[in-house]
């Protein structure tokens, strides 16, 4: 799923973000409004994880929305 999915998909995607990175507020969600390069700084952030990591658990998130 590329950026420009997920930024389309965002509201139906809100959720199961919360889900996945339960450290996560609902403000942050609201700051990343489907941007992925936002998400991926949330996800370093709140974390600890390095840009590496973080890119790889977005992207593993995303292929289980992609059809």
């Amino acid at each position: 799923m590329n950026e420009d999915i997920l930024k389309g998909k965002w509201k139906q995607l809100e959720g199961e973000v919360i889900k996945e990175w339960g450290k996560l507020t609902k403000n942050d969600i609201e700051v990343v409004n489907g941007e992925a390069k936002i998400l991926k700084g949330k996800i370093q952030e709140k974390y600890g994880k390095t840009a590496e990591e973080a890119e790889t658990q977005l992207k593993n998130f995303l292929k289980k929305f992609e059809k």
